[in-house]
């Protein structure tokens, strides 16, 4: 992570873990919980959707029924962040403080050239600092097969072609040091990504947050008085309608576009704050659904 930005881990629970982990996502796809992953810009067609990000997804705790081997795995990704954070001249992982990560996103891209084109996770500095990737694909050949993650890490002119390997497990900075892609996809292709926010940039995008909602309440305050007093001194009603749709208008077009998933916390700059603290977020990752880390030790770390 120190020299280039991002960290495989080949092997990482083995092959009867790993098959475990499998069934219990196959098991969910069969059952048909995933739905599409969606975009910021709400006025984006269903097309624009496909072309953009091709995958499909479903948000698990671990905690869930028939997900144990799921929530297996997350307590074992828990454990390497915890044990790295903590360790003594761990580099760059010092200057965070992890306590705090989201559900866990599954995905699968179905194949037919599905893909998710190039993007950042946490462009604007919602929290996320560490995207940790966990791949379930069996005998997966590039060749002939595609759905490679690229990283273009921003400390070298190189870019890192990833390969979803069955039990390889990645970390990378979710930052704006390391726009990636999964590039066209022809075959089935499955993952599972936890990110891992640093309190204090958390905390710094909380009171953003706050501060964006109270001005937006006093701006709605304001609109409502200014047209409470249009309303009286006019006996038409249009008047009022017209005022209504004009406010209205003006603050859904305020968005800017953005590649990356609101259910992944990350947003338009203009919006940022309102996926951050929404508590109706479809993903469950509202302040009151985000995950404390699990310390859980497994043998391997102790």
């Amino acid at each position: 992570m120190n020299q280039y930005g991002l960290s495989v881990v080949d092997d990482f629970l083995g092959q009867e873990k790993g098959m475990q982990i499998l069934n219990e996502v196959l098991n969910m796809y069969s059952a048909g919980v995933f739905r599409d992953g969606q975009l910021v810009n709400n006025f984006k067609s269903d097309q624009d959707l496909k072309t953009i990000r091709g995958d499909k997804i479903t948000w698990v705790k671990g905690e869930e029924p028939d997900c144990s081997n799921v929530g297996f795995l997350i307590n074992q990704i828990d454990a390497v962040i915890c044990r790295a954070n903590a360790m003594r001249n761990n580099g760059k992982l010092g200057n965070y403080v992890i306590k705090e990560r989201t559900k866990a996103m599954v995905a699968c891209y179905p194949g037919s050239g599905s893909q998710y084109v190039m993007h950042v996770d946490n462009p604007n500095k919602d929290g996320r600092v560490i995207t940790a990737i966990y791949y379930l694909n069996l005998n997966w050949d590039y060749r002939n097969s595609g759905g490679v993650l690229r990283i273009f890490p921003e400390q070298t002119k190189s870019v890192a072609d990833i390969e979803p390997k069955f039990d390889r497990l990645i970390f990378f900075w979710s930052d704006k040091r390391n726009p990636h892609e999964v590039q066209p996809a022809y075959r089935t292709r499955y993952a599972i990504t936890v990110w891992y926010f640093d309190a204090n940039e958390r905390e710094a995008a909380l009171n953003r947050c706050k501060n964006t909602q109270n001005s937006n309440s006093k701006s709605t305050m304001a609109n409502t008085n200014t047209l409470s007093a249009i309303s009286s001194a006019s006996s038409s009603n249009d008047i009022t309608k017209e005022a209504s749709s004009h406010s209205s208008c003006s603050s859904s077009t305020n968005s800017n576009e953005s590649h990356l998933s609101t259910n992944e916390i990350s947003s338009s700059q203009s919006s940022s704050a309102t996926y951050a603290c929404s508590s109706s977020d479809s993903a469950g990752n509202s302040p009151a659904n985000v995950r404390p880390v699990q310390v859980v030790l497994p043998n391997c770390y102790k």
